[in-house]
């Protein structure tokens, strides 16, 4: 099967950025399919893309190229790396825009990219994802193995964990996310359905808290500011239009959502606002 590299960038497609990589692959791989996740992360926002990333990368083939371009440190001393794990491999700037997905499929190995034969002739300051992450990730996904590209690493930067606490009567998290229909996407998770009052909970993003694993979802609360939503639905249709829903996202996240509106503006609220999730 010809092989596949998924794209995520914070470059839009206003200029023509994306475009241009996607050049640079198909001349060392023509026969790459290349699949944009997205390139509307917000510009910088390393913390959205690590999440986004989390969300995409089990639903690929495992021999999949991840190339993961957002990079507010381009040109300074962060380094370019390649990533293998179990379930694909992964092309970006060592930032910690992996952080999330390699707590849950550990890399196999890590490299710096220095070998400059798989780079651009000319390498600019500005725009590694042009000179030197794709033409890496066209070379990893026509074959080239890992350690051609360079030096064994094992120090990697990682993001601090999202706010993630608990007792025995909450968890306290974050709003985490805002997708463009306006629902919240929180840190409390991953919530699994074990039935159709109960949910199972487990803390992702490295963290480590001591709650009850097992929670009623009529009985549970959830609260914004000075709202609060609850019981925890399956679905947004599950209450009238307009009105606000807490329920598991399809990452398996709290999400607080409304019906066929748009909870963040409703609810006035932005990433890092706290969220509680009241377990009775």
């Amino acid at each position: 099967m010809p092989p596949i590299i998924a794209l995520l960038t914070d470059f839009g497609l206003a200029d023509a950025y994306v475009g241009i990589m996607k050049g640079v692959m198909l001349g060392v791989c023509p026969t790459a399919r290349l699949v944009d996740l997205t390139h509307d992360i917000q510009p910088q926002n390393v913390r959205q893309a690590a999440y986004v990333l989390l969300t995409a990368y089990r639903f690929f083939p495992p021999d999949t190229v991840f190339l993961v371009v957002v990079d507010p440190g381009v040109g300074t001393a962060r380094a370019p790396i390649a990533v293998e794990t179990a379930y694909g491999r992964f092309v970006a700037p060592d930032n910690g825009v992996l952080s999330y997905v390699l707590q849950e499929t550990p890399p196999r190995q890590v490299v710096t990219l220095t070998e400059r034969r798989f780079h651009l002739p000319e390498v600019s300051q500005t725009f590694h994802g042009r000179d030197i992450f794709s033409p890496v990730a066209a070379h990893l996904a026509q074959g080239t193995p890992l350690t051609a590209f360079g030096p064994l690493r094992e120090n990697l930067v990682t993001l601090p964990p999202p706010r993630l606490s608990g007792d025995a009567g909450q968890i306290v998290g974050e709003v985490l996310h805002i997708d463009r229909f306006g629902n919240l996407i929180t840190s409390i998770g991953r919530l699994t359905w074990e039935n159709e009052e109960r949910l199972q909970f487990s803390p992702r993003f490295g963290a480590q808290i001591n709650v009850s694993v097992a929670l009623a979802a009529t009985a549970c609360r959830v609260q914004i500011g000075g709202y609060h939503a609850g019981p925890i639905r399956r679905t947004y249709g599950a209450v009238p239009a307009g009105e606000v829903a807490a329920l598991v996202g399809s990452a398996g996240q709290l999400e607080i959502g409304v019906n066929q509106g748009n909870a963040a503006d409703l609810l006035g609220a932005a990433i890092g606002d706290p969220v509680v999730l009241h377990l009775a």
